[in-house]
């Protein structure tokens, strides 16, 4: 099993910044990949970036390209999404996962954390 709590959401006026980490914890010593997806109020939950457990791969959904950047620290066991230009329609909650591929399904999910993105 694995744990994932994720933290850094926030409010932020449009054109902010916010950084959301993602830390893992129990069976951490498998090669997992992680990503986020997001849910909007009313919508259903969608795919918004991945990395390889090398981190040497990343994906991102065309929406958030130019804007938003995953990364992962293993020492830590900590991933990472860097949002830059945030627009109101960036406001969802955020969900951590984790799973064998970067394509999924993902086996493990967070509680998420809230960004809300003021215009």
């Amino acid at each position: 099993q694995v744990q994932l709590v994720e933290s850094g959401g926030g409010l932020v006026q449009a054109g902010g910044s916010l950084r959301l980490s993602c830390a893992a914890s129990g069976r951490t010593s498998s090669s997992y990949a992680m990503g986020w997806f997001r849910q909007a109020p009313g919508k259903e939950r969608v795919f918004v970036a991945a990395i390889t457990w090398s981190g040497l791969r990343t994906g991102y959904t065309d929406s958030v390209k130019g804007r938003f950047t995953i990364s992962r620290d293993n020492a830590k066991n900590t991933v990472y999404l860097q949002m830059n230009s945030l627009k109101p329609e960036d406001t969802a909650v955020y969900y951590c996962v984790a799973g064998p591929k970067t394509t999924g399904p993902y086996d493990y999910w967070g509680q998420g954390t809230q960004v809300t993105v003021s215009s």
